[in-house]
């Protein structure tokens, strides 16, 4: 299954987690992952990407 999330760096220090299949800013909580902080952004990804598989699984669409 690929991943839906993945991590694109907007300058040092600083990435946006992005959706590859549309290009667009995830959003967690109601806040856009734009601009944060290398951790906080690899924790996220892996959330988001366990979320999506789970949701995937749920409704019969692994791949």
């Amino acid at each position: 299954m690929a991943n839906r999330y993945a991590l694109r760096m907007d300058r040092p220090n600083s990435w946006t987690v992005f959706d590859v299949f549309t290009g667009q800013p995830a959003e967690l909580e109601q806040k856009l992952m734009v601009g944060i902080k290398t951790r906080r952004a690899e924790k996220t990804v892996i959330e988001l990407n366990i979320q999506d598989a789970k949701r995937r699984e749920e409704t019969g669409r692994e791949s």
